[in-house]
């Protein structure tokens, strides 16, 4: 008989798409953006993409600059070839850097 905790590890996994290899009863330090909504649910996939497309300063047409959101400097974003990982603990950082007080 299985023990609940292997059973649970096996449940995450194969909830979140990760593989079981991987699957353990720690906290996921990254995550595609898809799994990283699905782990922090008042994100969508696309407030993340949209997190990631402003998180460094850019150039209007104008030339002006427009300022990013502080994602990029945090170290949120994680990009090997074409896929992005959000680093999960680097989010949470940067969002408790966002707290507007003790509430």
């Amino acid at each position: 008989m299985q023990s609940n905790a292997s059973h649970q590890t096996k449940l995450a996994a194969a909830t979140l798409a990760i593989p079981p290899t991987m699957a353990t009863t720690a906290a996921v330090r990254y995550a595609t953006i898809n799994q990283a909504a699905e782990l922090r649910p008042a994100f969508t996939p696309a407030a993340f993409r949209d997190l990631k497309f402003k998180a460094h300063d850019r150039k209007n047409s104008r030339g002006e600059t427009i300022k990013g959101n502080g994602t990029g400097p945090a170290g949120v974003w994680v990009q090997i070839g074409a896929k992005v990982l959000v680093d999960l603990y680097a989010f949470d950082r940067w969002i408790d850097a966002h707290r507007m007080g003790d509430a």
